[in-house]
């Protein structure tokens, strides 16, 4: 899984027909202190997710196994709103 901070949102008018309806967001990957990297992904948004949001995201196959996913063509997906992350000072 990949945490990240949505910045964005894909907007597609014309798109396969298995993902009329599906929302894409910009995901700019973080690191534990929540700083952003360089890295970026596309995701479908399957929990509700809005701007400035730190969520989850999984990849690959496992981006095709929730509700709105399944069987779809999809590598990413965000799958959770994350509320905080518990890291003990000496794991860092």
């Amino acid at each position: 899984m990949i945490l990240g901070k949505v910045i964005g949102t894909v907007w597609s008018t014309r798109k396969d027909e298995n993902l009329v309806g599906s929302k894409f967001l910009i995901v700019k990957q973080l690191d534990l202190d929540y700083k952003e990297k360089e890295n970026f992904l596309i995701a479908v948004d399957s929990v509700g997710a809005g701007e400035s949001e730190i969520v989850l995201v999984a990849t690959g196959s496992s981006a095709r196994q929730t509700v709105i996913t399944k069987n779809k063509p999809i590598d990413a997906v965000i799958m959770a709103i994350v509320d905080k992350l518990d890291i003990p000072k000496n794991n860092k």
